[in-house]
């Protein structure tokens, strides 16, 4: 077999970053960056520090080494947090909400008294609504019986 070129395994490596969930992270979000580059400078501060006099003493009791540490370490918290998957917003009470209007909307649709009273509501009472014959208004007027009309078979 022949040895692979450069070129070839350059492209492979370059496949495989550009498939990689984490570079891509890396890539587009500009705050992760920012917190993996404050705890590399934090680092290095602290590191830069100690390195003048490395003793476990100057390591334990320089308060500017102990909070350049610190730094470092909440920045490498906030890049962990920021590399995990966001967090789902939990959508309390747009699901209450939903849950309340289809309990309504049930009880609207096999309710009768519930429609009523609805209905009532929103368009005033109903009034009673009595039907009276024209014929029969005009009889009773003239006094003369109305006549009843023969029963079909």
């Amino acid at each position: 077999m022949a040895e692979e070129s450069f070129v070839d395994r350059a492209g492979r490596a370059y496949g495989a970053a550009r498939e990689n969930h984490y570079v891509q992270r890396l890539v587009e979000d500009e705050e992760l960056r920012a917190s993996l580059i404050g705890a590399v400078a934090a680092a290095r501060k602290a590191y830069d520090r100690f390195s003048d006099n490395p003793s476990f003493e100057r390591a334990t009791n320089d308060r500017k080494v102990q909070r350049e540490l610190q730094n470092a370490a909440e920045s490498l918290r906030d890049a962990t947090e920021r590399f995990r998957e966001p967090q789902r917003k939990s959508h309390v009470v747009r699901n209450v909400l939903a849950l309340g209007l289809l309990t309504g909307g049930l009880v609207l649709v096999f309710s009768e008294t519930a429609r009523k009273s609805l209905l009532d509501a929103i368009f005033g009472e109903e009034e009673e609504f009595v039907y009276t014959s024209a014929t029969s208004a005009q009889a009773q007027t003239n006094g003369t019986p109305v006549a009843e009309a023969p029963a079909s078979e």
